[in-house]
């Protein structure tokens, strides 16, 4: 469940653990991010009868999906109070063959036809998608759109998501934050908390799976269901060989005007 301090607000999603407010976290020259303008969300397709008050209380004006429609079409339909305006990101390459590998390690498919990911094993495969949220020209449309959405007022309070609200989602967050002069220690463990949030659902999950498949490699599908710090020290490493720094990469290669980081500021620091 989300604590106080995570959540900003006390709140907690029993559908969505994971969620929470980014407000309270400490941006350029001390003002803090204000609470209950900036939630991170897994998909809401499994919100109870019970969290739809609270999202409804949240009053979300923008919901960006960062999820490609295959996602989105066997997934359960994202449960809204209220009439946000949805928008469709996708962050997706169905051609690139990491992709596709953790996939079939999801769905529990035979993995000889990626001999190679395999053998460089899942944390690799994940490490290479992150590196991907930097270059791939859908990771670029898809995340400089999303900052752009969350610097106009009329878009806040925003929540994001893509399906399990931690990968696509959390480098969405890193980029938000530092465009809004979080430090990078804070942004760092606003990203690991996924893993205590999530510690019981990820149980539940490969339990499922192992029901579903008795010949299961854990090793293979836990990587893919947590955060780790190397992912997130791949997409840096990524950022510094490509563009020497984070303002760069937010200028050069998201788009990301002085303007908008203005306006994310105004709209977004206390």
């Amino acid at each position: 469940m989300i604590s106080e301090r995570a959540s900003g607000s006390g709140w907690t999603l029993v559908g969505a653990p994971n969620a929470r407010d980014l407000g309270g976290l400490i941006g350029v020259g001390g003002r803090r991010v204000r609470p209950g303008r900036l939630i991170r969300t897994p998909a809401l397709g499994r919100l109870t009868d019970e969290d739809l008050p609270v999202l409804a209380k949240l009053e979300p004006a923008c919901v960006v999906d960062l999820r490609a429609q295959s996602e989105v079409s066997v997934a359960p339909p994202d449960r809204l109070t209220g009439e946000p305006t949805v928008v469709h990101l996708p962050v997706h390459d169905p051609a690139h063959p990491v992709f596709t590998y953790v996939s079939a390690v999801l769905l529990g498919h035979d993995l000889s036809e990626y001999a190679e990911l395999a053998r460089q094993g899942t944390p690799a495969a994940m490490a290479a998608i992150y590196r991907w949220f930097v270059t791939g020209a859908s990771a670029r449309e898809g995340f400089s759109a999303a900052v752009r959405l969350a610097a106009e007022e009329r878009n806040l309070p925003l929540v994001y998501h893509c399906s399990a609200g931690k990968d696509r989602t959390g480098w969405l967050t890193v980029v938000l934050l530092h465009a809004l002069g979080v430090d990078e220690a804070a942004i760092r463990a606003d990203y690991l908390a996924h893993n205590p949030l999530t510690e019981s659902l990820r149980e539940v999950l490969v339990e499922a799976m192992r029901q579903r498949h008795p010949g299961l490699d854990e090793t293979a599908v836990r990587p893919v269901l947590e955060v780790r710090p190397e992912y997130l020290d791949a997409a840096y490493a990524q950022v510094r060989q490509v563009h020497g720094s984070f303002g760069t990469y937010l200028r050069d290669g998201l788009g990301i005007t002085e303007e908008t980081v203005a306006a994310l500021r105004a709209n977004l620091l206390d």
